[in-house]
């Protein structure tokens, strides 16, 4: 039995129903197709440009490791150089020192030197200044005295010095010991008044002396020359150029 002219017309619309989306899934898949092989092609490019860079990192850090490697060994040459620059600036340092030291140590001796050699001056010179008319002085005080020494040195047994007397006064009975001092201090009194107790000890043949004390002095620190007074002690003091015993009549000396 065959088909009716319904039957194949509605063959054929179905048929070509079938046909058109066969073709719009086949237009769908080539298009699909298109736009991923579009994106392969970018992916390829990515790819690539992405290995570029990572090629061009690598050849920095590469670079870069070698400058570390540079910087780490210019470090290390420098640090030598400013260890040994180090050590010679400290061993000149040292070497300054010693002779700073050795400097000081001359131009101290030298200063002690010259200001012993200026002490001893001056005090020569005082003395010639109160040596020529120092027994007149005395003798109106009716200490009839003499004969003067200078610069007396006394030692004991071994030699050495135990007392220096400026000026020494001295008849038969009787002796003054002066001591003369530019500027004179209480400590230059204390110290006249030690080698009074002394002084016939060291000097035997004196036993028998009476013995007086005088301070003699261009200057006299503040209230010094009331203590010598207050111990006992003639005070010679400068006035015009000359000098003169500068207790007044009530002063009674000491006797030693």
């Amino acid at each position: 039995m065959g088909a009716t002219p319904q039957e194949v017309w509605e063959f054929l619309l179905k048929l070509g129903e079938e046909i058109r989306t066969l073709h719009q899934t086949v237009e769908k898949i080539t298009k699909t197709f298109e736009r991923n092989g579009i994106e392969i092609e970018e992916l390829k490019k990515l790819s690539k440009e992405t290995d570029r860079q990572l090629k061009e990192t690598d050849r920095q850090l590469k670079e870069t490791d070698r400058q570390l490697k540079e910087t780490e060994r210019q470090l290390k040459e420098t640090d030598k150089k400013l260890e040994k620059y180090f050590k010679e600036t400290d061993r000149q340092l040292k070497e300054t020192d010693k002779k700073l030291e050795k400097y000081f140590k001359e131009t101290d001796k030298k200063i002690k030197e010259l200001t012993n050699l200026f002490t001893t001056q001056w005090g020569r010179l005082i003395e010639a200044l109160v040596e020529p008319g120092v027994l007149e002085l005395f003798q109106k005080w009716g200490i009839k005295v003499k004969y003067t020494s200078r610069r007396i040195e006394i030692e004991d047994e071994m030699r050495r010095r135990i007392m220096e007397i400026d000026l020494f006064l001295e008849n038969d009975v009787e002796g003054v010991i002066v001591e003369v001092k530019n500027f004179v201090k209480k400590e230059d009194v204390d110290e006249l008044l030690e080698k009074l107790d002394r002084f016939k000890e060291v000097r035997p043949k004196y036993r028998e002396y009476r013995l007086y004390g005088a301070i003699a002095g261009i200057n006299f620190a503040k209230g010094v020359d009331k203590y010598a007074y207050r111990k006992g002690l003639f005070v010679l003091k400068s006035k015009g150029g000359l000098i003169e015993i500068a207790n007044d009549e009530k002063f009674k000396p000491r006797v030693w």
